[in-house]
């Protein structure tokens, strides 16, 4: 499908706006800077949430609140209104709340925990509420903003969640650290598990012969480091934590490990699904099996603790062609990709999404070194620019493209219900 993005890209009002992200650029900076200084650990996004919110509010954005979930948002109407296109960046950040956040300058390098992840992201998202004023630039669909929560780790996407629960949005764009050559469009589904078991413990000289419960977290670890899985779609499992006991010469009377399998396809998490049930069964049973006759057995449970839907949007679709065509007009080569970002939640709802990066490079992510370069950094953000306009539109300038677009988000939106 033709994507409208050429021609609006050539506008007078979106090259004005392009111009002002690159005079700005250095103030882009200094906000990234001031978002990373703020703690964030997952689950407790309030502080950066509250700058988040106060600075929705000084860019004049509508109906600025915080919901349930803790997500902050915002809205700028359009000229013809309807579902929204939906700019989302996440608030929270990996490190605990001990950790020191500052951030220092090292040559061109910007170091501090977050720095790129999400600092960039967010401080992108406010740069697009600020050119995207609705008076100089317009777009024809609303641009609703939204800061959400729980995006790391045990966050599970919290506030991704909550925000596309009962959404109507037309597209979702997911701003997630540096680059501006990445178009995350395939979901990378993650089932999380916790399996526990639980019996009776004791001395461990006494008491010897009662099953042991750390016995069988550990048969269970390493059945499920040999479980066959499949290539393609490429799946990954992880027992990434393990622990119990309260000392070296007791038995346990409890043990856990918790477990992460990622794949694109939900018809695979769920065989895994069953497998993992599987394999807890057949631990607790083989540990019961070599008790002494009236100990008490071991009891096993499994819990899902995580669950990020998989899911895709189409190479062909028109949002991903236009992210496309926006990577090769900044001079950049476009780069298809699969990750686990917010964008997973509407991916999964049908909702065409996408995740992008917000400019410049970074790296050592999820690390106290991390860094932030912003050596044209200002082209991710013209980028981004490109991408939500041509998805929401000029509100001047409705071709025949973008009606096609319209529609073609219209009938998605339609399937769903």
């Amino acid at each position: 499908m033709h994507s409208p993005l050429r021609a609006l890209w050539h506008t007078e009002l979106l090259y004005r706006a392009r111009q002002q992200l690159a005079l700005r650029d250095e103030a882009i900076v200094q906000t990234q800077i001031a978002i990373s200084e703020i703690a964030a650990p997952t689950g407790e996004e309030h502080a950066r949430g509250a700058w988040i919110a106060r600075r929705f509010q000084q860019l004049g954005l509508h109906d600025v609140r915080t919901d349930d979930a803790g997500n902050v948002i915002g809205r700028r109407q359009g000229a013809i209104g309807g579902p929204p296109v939906v700019i989302c960046a996440h608030l929270d950040t990996v490190f605990p709340r001990e950790t020191r956040v500052s951030v220092q300058r090292c040559g061109t390098r910007l170091r501090g925990p977050g720095i790129g992840d999400n600092g960039r992201g967010l401080a992108a998202m406010l740069a697009l509420a600020e050119v995207i004023d609705g008076q100089q630039l317009r777009t024809a669909s609303p641009v609703e903003f939204v800061a959400t929560t729980g995006e790391e780790g045990a966050g599970d996407l919290r506030g991704a969640k909550r925000a596309f629960a009962a959404a109507d949005a037309k597209a979702a764009i997911a701003l997630d650290g540096a680059g501006d050559e990445r178009i995350v469009h395939r979901a990378l589904g993650s089932r999380r598990y916790r399996l526990t078991y639980r019996g009776a413990g004791g001395h461990s000289w006494t008491a010897y012969g009662v099953p042991n419960a750390v016995h069988a977290a550990a048969i269970a670890a390493a059945k499920l480091a040999r479980l066959p899985l499949p290539r393609e779609p490429r799946t990954t499992l992880c027992v990434g934590r393990i622990g119990g006991g309260i000392s070296v010469n007791t038995i346990p009377d409890e043990a856990w490990l918790e477990v992460d399998i990622r794949c694109t396809s939900t018809y695979v998490l769920d065989l895994l699904e069953r497998e993992v049930g599987e394999v807890s069964r057949v631990a607790c049973a083989e540990e019961n099996g070599r008790a002494v006759r009236g100990a008490a057995p071991l009891v096993a449970t499994v819990d899902r603790i995580g669950d990020r839907p998989s899911g895709e949007t189409a190479a062909g679709h028109p949002l991903v062609v236009m992210a496309m065509e926006a990577t090769r007009l900044v001079g950049r080569e476009p780069e298809l990709a699969t990750a686990s970002t917010d964008a997973n939640v509407p991916i999964s709802l049908g909702i065409p999404a996408i995740a992008i990066g917000a400019g410049g490079r970074g790296g050592d992510a999820h690390t106290p070194a991390e860094w932030f370069d912003n050596t044209d950094g200002c082209l991710g953000l013209a980028r981004a620019l490109g991408v939500v306009v041509g998805a929401a539109g000029l509100g001047e300038w409705v071709s025949g493209s973008v009606g096609q677009w319209v529609s073609g988000s219209e009938e998605a939106r339609r399937a769903r219900e």
